[in-house]
């Protein structure tokens, strides 16, 4: 089956709410693999797996976690890497 990769990039009030945890949460239950991380005011991750799973995630991606709020979403399809093995959370500093 065809890989994908999508760059996606989450706008509103999505730091410090948990969203980098319920991404990898979601992302572990769908077999999509990449990263996720805070940056500044915004949330920055990469999915790689089947599309119809990376589409799940961005839709995931504009509900978010209750406790945040997602102002907007973009996402940037890229050529899809095969470079990772799991779902990780990278530190922001």
């Amino acid at each position: 089956m065809e890989k994908f990769r999508a760059h996606i990039f989450i706008y509103g009030d999505v730091t410090g709410v948990g969203f980098r945890s319920w991404t990898k949460s979601k992302a572990e239950k769908l077999g999509v693999t990449g990263w996720v991380k805070n940056v500044s005011d915004s949330v920055e991750a990469v999915f790689e797996g089947e599309k119809e799973k990376i589409d799940q995630m961005i839709k995931l991606c504009h509900e978010g976690p209750e406790i945040c709020w997602v102002e907007k979403v973009d996402a940037e399809w890229e050529e899809h890497k095969g470079e990772f093995e799991r779902f990780e959370i990278i530190s922001s500093c």
